[in-house]
């Protein structure tokens, strides 16, 4: 049996579905749907030399990559590769192939320090090692079932606040464009991202397909966003993901997350979702006692490896 290396092809839907099966198989926490990989191929910045890339054995997708440079980072020359090959078909020779495609793509386009995710599990873990990574921080994937758990009480907000969904926004999302870049700064990462393309965001972000602008809670101050936490969902499996929840600086302090964050949870379990998804930093405390009190638990740990070349 030959096993390839090769890209997607995003005109052969059976191709994209089976790229889609694979990376939820090997990862489960996140929403991956062929309309989502498609979506993420067409519409990523140009400067970030996006690909997606299989492993194939004899004619089966087995080995999934997605590779690009850190276009929106203030420090040039950082790329990202995150590799996920089917539970099923792991010591075939797929995942050193995809490493090995993955970072002549990178360092061809200038990358000099490599950056990739890795399940917190032995085998992965020396994998990684072996190709010269070495360990940095970790995150946790946090798992909710709200079908049948108890979420907090519904709480309201207090006076000078008010709770909008995005889709209020059709019309002019650039608050939430100016709200994500400043949250975005502060979120914990070994990569920096300025967010300063408003047309790429919109068409990256905003018109994500899973985006779900209704259960996507924003909380005004006094007419100015201020806070927000966004859902993406993926409606036939039940499952719902937030994605980012944050708060401007001016009002931090405040309890404006977990109020958002409060009503899109009530208000996605309301619509029929049954399981809700996050991760979080393992050194972002504050945003781990917010989960924890709604009643997630931790179902996997990843941790970001490094390399650097040259």
């Amino acid at each position: 049996m030959t096993v390839i290396v090769r890209d997607l092809r995003p005109d052969d839907r059976s191709d994209v579905e089976a790229f889609a099966r694979v990376r939820h198989l090997a990862l489960p926490y996140i929403l991956w749907t062929a309309d989502a990989v498609l979506h993420r191929l067409a519409h990523g910045h140009p400067d970030a030399r996006f690909r997606s890339l299989v492993a194939e054995e004899d004619g089966e997708v087995i080995g999934t990559a997605q590779v690009q440079l850190a276009h929106d980072s203030p420090e040039p020359g950082q790329g990202m590769l995150n590799i996920y090959v089917h539970p099923d078909r792991t010591r075939r020779g797929a995942g050193e192939l995809l490493v090995r495609a993955s970072e002549e793509h990178l360092t061809a386009h200038g990358a000099t320090k490599l950056f990739a995710w890795v399940l917190d599990e032995p085998a992965n873990r020396a994998f990684a090692e072996r190709h010269g990574y070495g360990a940095s921080r970790s995150a946790h994937f946090l798992r909710l079932d709200l079908a049948g758990g108890t979420l907090p009480p519904l709480q309201y907000p207090p006076p000078g606040v008010e709770l909008r969904p995005a889709a209020d926004f059709a019309d002019d999302p650039r608050p939430l464009f100016e709200l994500d870049a400043e949250t975005a700064q502060d979120e914990p990462s070994d990569v920096d991202t300025e967010f300063t393309d408003y047309e790429n965001w919109i068409e990256e972000n905003w018109k994500h397909p899973l985006l779900n602008r209704e259960l996507t809670t924003v909380a005004f101050v006094e007419g100015r966003p201020a806070a927000f936490s966004v859902a993406y969902t993926d409606a036939p499996t039940g499952r719902y993901v937030t994605a980012m929840t944050g708060t401007a600086r001016a009002f931090r302090g405040r309890g404006l997350a977990k109020l958002a964050k409060n009503d899109s949870l009530h208000r996605a379990r309301a619509a029929g979702y049954t399981q809700a998804l996050t991760g979080n930093d393992v050194g972002n405390d504050p945003m781990l006692a917010i989960n924890k009190w709604f009643g997630y638990e931790i179902c996997a740990t990843e941790v970001r490896y490094v390399r650097e070349l040259g």
